[in-house]
């Protein structure tokens, strides 16, 4: 099970769960976000050589994107917006790995994803709520046990510790990873590694 930490941003709580090898370290550059990188952080950590950057953005253009990629050396970004299937594309071009969220809900039509086939490498698939993502609750997994499209995703959406049972056993089509956040903080931004270490070592047993 590979799994992301999202919503990092200080550099010591970064370097701690940096520590336990995740597989992906998610950084917000979203203004309406209690998660957003602070502009004083102008670069990452040394992080394990397996760990991959990700770059998460709300509608942000294109440019910018590429410019903050650029600056800390991420490995992907991740857009949680409305982002349209041509940014996609036009990121991927620019040989920068897209992942694209969608908010699911009991009424989500997976066919709207096509479009987005061709020009992303991932999707992640979060509980819809008010904010684009870090709502802290789970969605019914079982909508994704009917996905047949060829790009493999992340699921989110309040994952906590209780739920690693599960989740070790789920069996669903296009599952790559898991996404870890709001349930293992103890304040927005800053993460409990200490809790973090055991929900690790469960998925990967």
């Amino acid at each position: 099970m590979r799994i992301k930490v999202c919503g990092m941003r200080q550099p010591e709580n970064i370097a701690a769960v940096g520590a336990l090898e995740p597989d992906f370290l998610g950084f917000i550059f979203y203004p309406k976000s209690k998660r957003q990188v602070p502009a004083t952080l102008t670069e990452l950590p040394a992080l394990p050589a397996g760990c991959r950057t990700v770059g998460v953005f709300v509608d942000e253009s294109t440019a910018n994107i590429r410019a903050k990629v650029a600056q800390l050396g991420l490995d992907l970004v991740q857009l949680h917006g409305h982002e349209t299937p041509a940014q996609c594309a036009e990121l991927q071009a620019a040989g920068i790995p897209v992942i694209k969220a969608f908010s699911v809900d009991a009424a989500f039509d997976f066919a709207a994803l096509l479009p987005y086939v061709p020009s992303c490498s991932f999707f992640l698939f979060d509980t819809k709520g008010e904010q684009p993502g870090g709502n802290g609750t789970a969605f019914d997994w079982n909508i994704l046990r009917g996905y047949t499209l060829p790009v493999p995703y992340f699921l989110a959406g309040g994952l906590d510790l209780e739920h690693a049972p599960a989740l070790r056993e789920l069996n669903l089509p296009g599952l790559y990873a898991v996404d870890l956040n709001s349930r293992f903080e103890t304040q927005p931004g800053l993460k409990d590694a200490a809790r973090l270490a055991p929900m690790l070592r469960q998925l990967r047993t």
